[in-house]
């Protein structure tokens, strides 16, 4: 590992390293120099989940520049403890990441007194809400086409519908017909749920550079509860905003787990959903225009929706992408997603109505 770490920094300033995080997909460890100090964050990237290495690294390190000159230009007293900074490898190379033959790593500073929230209330949702429309706000000085996608067609609805289609077509193990109900109510929703791509085909809604995994615990806090910063950089790339807010509503506003079985548990929180719609507009309202403020709560209804598509689309396909614990777990995903859906479309004029007050 210390062969690794001494592509960034020098083998002299290393101590010792751990461990660090609860990430499902990289391998994370911090780092400490010889007097004991944690001073970096080394990672390995997956690069199976995220095979177009180069472009986001690329990405990351536009990004950091961005928030760093743009917190500098603000004067902020605090500025290295309030952004994501990657090594660049010590060969003079300028790459910010090192391949050894099998892995791709890369080193990022490690930010002391920080700390996450794990537990969603109204006031983190809060906090959440703020942190990801700064985040938003500070990065919309990017201009379209200078990022790239780190997954393509991640969040794009028409790629998850052929997807789904294609599955169905083939039926590799004879389970489509016992969908078929699902499948009726996803075909039902399917021209509205392409929607965004409409807009921007017709210049009404604009391309921003988002988040992709806007959960509570990827906002970074001091000791004080005062926000620092936004982490977890990977799926930062061009996209839509009602992905953001989309996917916060979709996980954090819902009562119950994605794979609730019980469905008549699963309903939408508004504390949850009012509280972080507040904080979001209260920094991110800076740069929206009036079809992104009017789209947020059908943001929630989308990427719902999309998740809906993927689960059920992996279930036909034979359980071979999210990871499955019994054989019925996609399916269990898929019937929880869509009733999840249906709550949200039985709260759309309520959560309309807060948009609009």
């Amino acid at each position: 590992m210390k062969d690794i770490i001494r592509q960034f920094i020098p083998e002299e300033e290393v101590g010792s390293y751990r461990s660090f995080g609860n990430g499902h997909i990289n391998d994370t460890y911090a780092v400490s120099d010889t007097q004991g100090r944690e001073r970096w964050i080394l990672q390995r990237i997956n690069h199976h989940v995220f095979p177009r290495v180069e472009v986001l690294q690329r990405n990351v390190a536009i990004v950091s520049d961005t928030i760093r000159q743009r917190l500098e230009a603000e004067g902020d007293p605090d500025v290295e403890r309030k952004y994501l900074y990657f090594y660049s490898l010590r060969d003079g190379s300028g790459k910010n990441y090192y391949f050894d033959g099998e892995n791709y790593w890369r080193v990022c500073r490690f930010i002391p007194d920080s700390m996450s929230m794990c537990e969603l209330t109204e006031e983190s949702a809060r906090y959440a809400g703020e942190a990801f429309g700064q985040f938003e706000e500070m990065l919309s000085s990017i201009p379209e086409g200078v990022l790239g996608d780190t997954i393509v067609d991640f969040h794009s609805m028409p790629f998850r519908l052929r997807q789904l289609r294609e599955a169905l077509s083939v039926d590799p193990m004879g389970r489509a017909a016992s969908v078929a109900d699902l499948v009726q109510e996803i075909e039902r929703r399917a021209e509205d749920m392409c929607l965004q791509e409409r807009l921007y085909a017709e210049g009404k809604l604009p391309k921003r550079t988002i988040h992709c995994d806007t959960k509570v615990d990827n906002v970074l806090f001091d000791k004080g509860g005062r926000v620092l910063c936004v982490v977890d950089w990977d799926t930062v790339m061009p996209g839509f905003i009602l992905s953001d807010v989309g996917d916060f509503i979709r996980t954090g506003v819902n009562f119950a787990p994605e794979d609730e079985p019980d469905l008549s548990k699963i309903g939408v929180n508004m504390k949850i959903y009012r509280a972080f719609v507040e904080g979001y507009l209260s920094t991110a309202g800076k740069f929206l225009n009036e079809t992104e403020r009017s789209l947020i709560a059908y943001g929630g209804r989308l990427m719902t929706y999309m998740q809906t598509v993927r689960f059920l689309a992996d279930y036909i396909n034979g359980d071979t992408y999210f990871r499955v614990h019994h054989p019925e777990h996609n399916l269990q995903r898929t019937r929880a997603q869509f009733r999840y859906l249906q709550c949200l479309e039985e709260k759309t004029e309520e959560m309309e109505a807060l948009l609009k007050a």
